[in-house]
């Protein structure tokens, strides 16, 4: 009887590892700010990679005809470069499958190199400088509109739909934030607008009272920021102490977010607010309405920006991997620069740079606080 009991007892172990053993585990990193002033980004991208992965794991998937299994790995870059290529590193040595990520193109661009080095694709849906795919690495892939595009059209709306005739311009000395501004600045020049004052400040300042003094002076009709909503909010809030109601401010996705609201803590200024983000609005994505829905169902008051795009970008990894049968990155990178993917937000298709064919882009505004599409 003893001896029956162990041997049911060692085939049931058995079928159990052989179920353990049939379902590999495919392994994705993400890396943003869950810490810091940028951490309402971060979580939020986490959250729409990890609501990938179990929408990915729920349709019980395969992969080359194997079980497969989808696990994040989420890392904190603390929008901090040093921390970045840290991250970027201990995914490279966790073996992952491939990354979204990271947030901020001040950690993206160097990050890039180090999965360049190790061979892992890397799909970002928030970093948006251009000089991201500069150096032609065949691991790097972006799902939403960069800089050149971004810049472009505020400094067209300025110009051409308001008519504004001078602008002074704040940056906040980051990748993203020079790398916007000075866009904005080139393609203001050359509609006609003419730049009254440059100054600079830094990612972790609050207060700007000098620099917006001096800008006061020169009597701009508009304000340029290239930075993010930590330093946006307070920026509209001395604006207004300032006596500078009627002034126009332009920024960038970084600015782009609900957040901004609560920062600017009721400064009538956010009324003048006009920022721009790469991608329809969530009511002109294929499936923007539905995801949102969900989305809040499952992280109530947690929405930023970006979380259509991290959630995009882990399922339109996952698809180059069926497509190729494989998730080995030697395997699936072709894959994944052929792809023709549906997503929420757009239909993905990429140029030979990895950047995104024909990416849109919206304005918004703050009517009543609200953050609202303007097109």
């Amino acid at each position: 009887m003893q001896l029956k009991l162990k041997l049911t007892v060692a085939a049931a172990i058995a079928a159990v590892a052989g179920v353990a053993a049939a379902q590999e585990v495919v392994k994705i990193g993400h890396v943003a700010p869950v810490s810091g002033a940028q951490a309402h980004y971060g979580k939020d991208n986490e959250n729409g990679a990890r609501m990938a992965i179990e929408d990915l794991n729920s349709q019980n998937p395969t992969i080359g005809g194997k079980k497969v299994k989808f696990e994040l790995l989420a890392e904190d870059d603390a929008a901090d470069p040093k921390q970045g290529t840290a991250a970027a590193q201990k995914l490279c040595d966790a073996k992952v499958a491939g990354v979204v990520g990271h947030l901020n193109s001040g950690t993206t661009i160097p990050a890039a190199k180090v999965y360049n080095d190790c061979g892992i694709p890397h799909v970002t849906g928030a970093a948006t400088n251009p000089n991201l795919t500069k150096p032609g690495y065949k691991t790097t892939f972006r799902i939403i509109a960069n800089d050149n595009a971004l810049g472009a059209g505020l400094a067209a709306y300025a110009a051409e739909t308001l008519k504004l005739k001078t602008v002074a311009i704040v940056d906040d000395r980051t990748a993203y934030g020079q790398g916007v501004a000075n866009v904005f600045k080139k393609v203001a020049a050359e509609k006609g607008m003419k730049v009254v004052d440059e100054q600079f400040t830094t990612d972790k300042a609050t207060d700007f009272m000098a620099i917006l003094t001096a800008i006061k002076s020169k009597n701009p009709d508009a304000i340029f920021y290239g930075g993010m909503d930590p330093q946006a909010g307070p920026m509209l809030r001395q604006m207004e102490q300032l006596g500078m109601a009627n002034v126009k401010f332009f920024g960038g996705d970084g600015v782009c977010t609900q957040e901004i609201s609560k920062l600017a803590a009721g400064a009538k200024t956010l009324g003048n607010v006009i920022c721009a983000e790469g991608g329809a609005s969530l009511t002109k994505m294929p499936g923007g309405t539905a995801w949102k829905a969900r989305y809040d169902a499952k992280y109530p008051n947690q929405f930023q920006v970006y979380s259509p795009y991290t959630y995009d970008a882990t399922m339109l990894l996952a698809d180059a991997m069926k497509r190729a049968g494989s998730w080995d990155p030697k395997v699936y990178i072709p894959e994944l620069l052929k792809s023709n993917y549906k997503g929420v937000t757009a239909n993905i298709a990429f140029e030979p740079n990895g950047e995104m064919k024909n990416p849109a882009i919206t304005l918004y505004s703050y009517p009543d606080g609200k953050k609202t599409p303007m097109n």
